[in-house]
């Protein structure tokens, strides 16, 4: 090649402007406009949520109890005062061992969405599919009309659900190759702060009371929300980014905390000012993941390090291209490449059980 030719290919690489938005397929684009048109009508000033507007573009999915490309699903309730059930994904052919339990709490800024929405029960039939393992899927109840902790309380009581062996009566099959030894807590977004919040507060009872199934024995924590009163530079940075705005990050902050609170409280601000409770020792292993069109990403990244300075094991992945929630949209490249990672985590951390062997 012409050494003129280089020059000018040099030239042009180097002059070249940055992305100012990411590059995504039009489905994807077309999905993420109307998300946020919905959610940004349905908040209102005086800081509810018109629910009523919702339920107009509330695209669910219904469980389905026979095998539909190898998963089949039921919805089983652990407190009908408070609507709290879950959505139960089990795969067929366990292969002679026993399965993993992923409890997934899904995101949506604590006042969004459930496990039946399209989307997640998509991605949970993913989860469960190609892991493989058996998943739970919380409907936690949401803010404003339930502040903090609601769904801190929700998750332990569905984990409490589970180690009271109640799984045996509504669902005998699945229960016979749950791994109740090699349960994993996951979720993304909204749900991703969920899972560490309840990861922390049963490894606070280990130490007093140890429980006699339930075994954490890893976090997934997909783009936690994450808070604080000091704007980050990713927040400045990219600002208008899909998903995620100050403005929307702000409301749905507001809605949930106590009264009174700012974005400085330990539940959005993890490790900050405000946040001096220990973590213990049984806190498990945690992967965070990260995208580098993710306007929280400083908070993530942040709190990932702040794990490793208390000790704990920490797995950081980190994409580039990935916008907040990407992982929800199978057409994307990375969601597929993400579920990978996932299931070699799972692996990892995970001790193989037969399933006719006594634990």
């Amino acid at each position: 090649m012409p050494s003129q030719t280089i020059s000018n290919l040099l030239w042009c690489k180097m002059t070249e402007k940055p992305r100012s938005s990411p590059s995504l397929p039009l489905k994807t684009r077309i999905s993420i406009s109307f998300l946020s048109t919905l959610t940004d009508s349905a908040c209102r000033s005086d800081g509810t949520v018109n629910r009523r507007l919702l339920n107009l573009f509330d695209f669910r999915s219904s469980p389905n109890p026979r095998f539909s490309s190898g998963v089949r699903t039921a919805d089983i309730t652990v407190d009908p005062s408070r609507n709290l059930w879950f959505r139960l994904f089990v795969p067929s052919s366990p292969s002679g061992n026993r399965l993993p339990v992923i409890v997934f709490f899904h995101g949506g800024g604590f006042a969004f969405l459930s496990p039946s929405a399209f989307a997640y029960d998509a991605v949970c039939r993913r989860f469960a599919r190609k892991l493989p393992a058996i998943i739970l899927s919380v409907n936690y109840r949401l803010s404003p009309e339930h502040r903090h902790p609601a769904p801190y309380i929700d998750g332990l009581d569905t984990l409490r659900f589970l180690d009271s062996s109640e799984l045996d009566r509504f669902d005998p099959d699945a229960s016979a190759i749950a791994d109740l030894s090699n349960v994993f807590l996951a979720g993304d977004s909204a749900g991703g702060n969920i899972a560490h919040h309840v990861t922390r507060l049963w490894a606070a009872e280990q130490d007093s009371k140890p429980w006699a199934r339930v075994r954490i024995s890893g976090l997934v924590a997909i783009q936690p929300f994450l808070g604080s009163e000091d704007r980050t530079p990713a927040e400045i940075r990219l600002e208008g980014a899909p998903l995620v705005s100050t403005k929307r990050t702000d409301w749905l902050w507001k809605a949930f905390l106590p009264e009174g609170s700012d974005r400085d409280h330990p539940t959005a601000n993890v490790f900050g000012p405000k946040d001096d409770a220990e973590l213990g020792e049984w806190f498990p292993a945690t992967m965070v993941v990260i995208g580098g069109w993710d306007p929280l990403q400083d908070l993530q990244r942040r709190y990932a390090e702040e794990m490793r300075k208390r000790g704990k094991e920490v797995k950081l992945l980190e994409y580039a291209d990935a916008i907040h929630a990407f992982y929800i949209f199978p057409e994307l490249k990375l969601s597929t490449e993400f579920i990978g990672e996932m299931k070699s985590f799972v692996e990892t951390h995970s001790k193989k059980q037969e399933i006719n062997s006594n634990i």
